[in-house]
């Protein structure tokens, strides 16, 4: 086993042990990749103002999002397909998000269904949902959730279309996959994926296989899930969602100040300024550089969260001092998850806390709630 201590070490050896479609499929953005790339690189951009004989004694991570007491500014964010990067990733991970004090948030489109998740862990989770044209379906989800105890509903906005992802093409990865010889050579060459995957029942995506009457098979579903995603929704969907769901509630997807005061007005408890992680509309900026203006616009009336490009502590602290009150870690943990099942999730929390804790003690700081632009270098 490897020494592992940085995410990007979790990422190559996630890269040995997952399936290529697989890997790419989490592992990618559209058409150029230029914002998905820009994600990660435009943090390097906002530098720390390093202060010295600071007293560093009694540092605390511990803050919160949306009301509820977290370890550490960070979730784990909504991610389709994570049991295909290990058998029952879902579940893994919320296992290791629990264990370890940070929320976990599953993806409409997961393996693992949220009755499963909801079986295998004692803290409420997060939810996240699509609109779907079925609205009975929608109803159902949305109820689901709540049977369940999940404690936050997050509503992504900027799915409406499929940004178009070249790897995904190239690989063969759809709903079923086209499996090709080389594909086929590719996944026997990763025997622990394959044997995980021989040991589980959860190979299809479980909140909508046999919740719905005619998606019976992985064909009648992909027909389906293609036909529903809603090109007609607007801000007027969020009324009835909000109604039905009646808790505590996120936007995702933002990365405009205009339609952040919408969120505002909608009524939501938290927006997450999100550009799918580079996965939908390329050539937009990068989370990192929208955020300041969306905090300036409406980070009084709202809680502010982001997601998009974060590999470290030390960007999960360079957000938390642009305004962002949380943010959501997907390919870091999915990377974990691909490289050692839930001890790789474990692996991931503990390298962003310890970069987030020692970052910030370089920069004078003790307390994360105390954390503000006093950190940063001022931009020219």
């Amino acid at each position: 086993m490897p020494v592992i201590t940085t995410i990007e070490d979790l990422r190559r050896l996630a890269k040995k042990r997952v399936p290529r479609m697989f890997y790419d499929y989490a592992d990618s953005g559209s058409w150029t990749e230029s914002t998905y790339r820009a994600n990660a690189s435009d943090f390097a951009d906002y530098h720390f103002r390093q202060r010295v004989a600071v007293n560093l004694e009694n540092r605390s991570l511990q803050s919160t999002m949306i009301g509820e007491t977290v370890a550490m500014p960070v979730a784990l964010a909504p991610t389709g397909s994570a049991g295909m990067q290990h058998a029952d990733g879902e579940i893994l991970a919320a296992q290791a998000a629990e264990k370890f004090g940070v929320p976990f948030t599953l993806s409409t489109m997961s393996i693992c269904s949220i009755e499963d998740i909801a079986a295998h862990t004692t803290r409420p989770f997060w939810f996240q949902m699509y609109v779907m044209k079925d609205r009975d379906y929608v109803y159902r989800l949305i109820d689901r959730a709540k049977a369940a105890k999940c404690s936050a509903l997050v509503l992504t906005l900027d799915l409406q279309i499929l940004g178009q992802r070249h790897k995904d093409i190239i690989n063969g990865l759809s709903v079923p996959p086209k499996i090709t010889l080389s594909s086929f050579a590719n996944m026997m060459t990763k025997p622990r994926w394959c044997m995980g995957m021989l040991g589980t029942r959860r190979r299809s995506f479980g909140n909508i296989m046999g919740h719905v009457s005619n998606a019976t098979n992985l064909s009648s579903l992909a027909l389906w899930t293609t036909q529903q995603f809603d090109l007609s929704l607007s801000w007027k969907d969020i009324e009835w969602i909000k109604q039905r769901w009646g808790g505590k509630l996120i936007i995702k997807g933002i990365m405009d100040p205009d339609d952040a005061r919408l969120a505002v007005q909608s009524g939501a408890d938290a927006l997450i300024v999100s550009n799918h992680g580079g996965r939908q509309l390329d050539g937009a900026p990068s989370s990192i550089r929208a955020l300041p203006a969306i905090v300036d616009a409406v980070g009084s009336q709202i809680e502010v969260h982001m997601d998009g490009g974060i590999r470290s502590g030390q960007d999960v602290l360079k957000a938390i001092a642009l305004g962002a009150k949380g943010v959501y870690i997907g390919r870091p943990f999915l990377y974990g998850l691909g490289a050692m099942g839930q001890d790789g999730v474990t692996k991931c929390l503990d390298i962003i806390r310890n970069e987030l804790d020692l970052t910030m003690a370089f920069c004078g700081r003790t307390d994360i709630r105390t954390v503000d632009k006093g950190i940063l270098i001022p931009e020219k």
